[in-house]
């Protein structure tokens, strides 16, 4: 286990930073739970279980989540994501950045509603600096169905610059218990930040709980 990277979880306190830091903590890794608040990340990490003989994950302040990990992982809400990237900003040059933020408006969430940088991963590489290593990656998949041990039929479509990056999060989606795609360089983000909406869509249409995606053929 100790060739596993330690994890930060910024926004480790919402559905989907918990379900990650759930699973991934179960499969071994070095969980850190990032919220503005220390002592609530404190909390909820001692709730979080723990493989055997695999380190306690921890909580702590967004920032210092940050300081102390090797691949922070944010997951927060669009309206936030500005702040909580200048906050991390201090901490992560040089580091693996894995992006999970839709840019979701309310309150037409299932409308695509895309940033002036055309995706959250662009806008968050663009106010991080080109020395992050930025992955984007996890939109698609339901939180709440990552909080339980179910399994989860759902690919995770993985961008990012360099594919030995790429690689990296699809480890970390495949310990979660997903099937991570690489699916070419960060701009094409774009094509699963605006596929969240339309999967939300989906979810009222059919009144379905938590619609995912399928790559078949490979």
């Amino acid at each position: 286990m100790t060739d596993k990277p330690t994890l930060a979880i910024v926004g480790g306190t919402g559905t989907l930073g918990s379900g990650l830091a759930r699973r991934l903590a179960a499969a071994g890794y070095a969980v850190i739970l990032g919220s503005r608040s220390a002592d609530k990340a404190a909390e909820a990490a001692r709730a979080l279980p723990t493989a055997a003989g695999g380190p306690a994950p921890r909580g702590m302040s967004n920032a210092d989540a940050a300081k102390a990990a090797d691949v922070v992982i944010i997951t927060v809400p669009w309206e936030t994501q500005a702040k909580i990237l200048d906050e991390i900003a201090p901490h992560v040059t040089a580091k693996l950045v894995v992006d999970t933020t839709v840019p979701l408006v309310p309150p037409r969430v299932a409308r695509v509603q895309l940033p002036p940088e055309h995706s959250a991963a662009l806008t968050a590489q663009k106010r991080l600096g080109a020395s992050v290593r930025m992955v984007s990656a996890f939109h698609n998949v339901a939180g709440h169905k990552l909080q339980t041990d179910e399994p989860i039929d759902c690919d995770v479509l993985i961008f990012g610059d360099d594919p030995k990056d790429r690689a990296i999060v699809a480890d970390l989606a495949k310990a979660a218990g997903l099937r991570g795609v690489h699916a070419g360089p960060l701009a094409n983000s774009v094509a699963a930040e605006a596929l969240t909406s339309v999967l939300i869509g989906i979810n009222r249409n059919y009144k379905v709980d938590g619609a995912g995606i399928r790559i078949t053929g490979i």
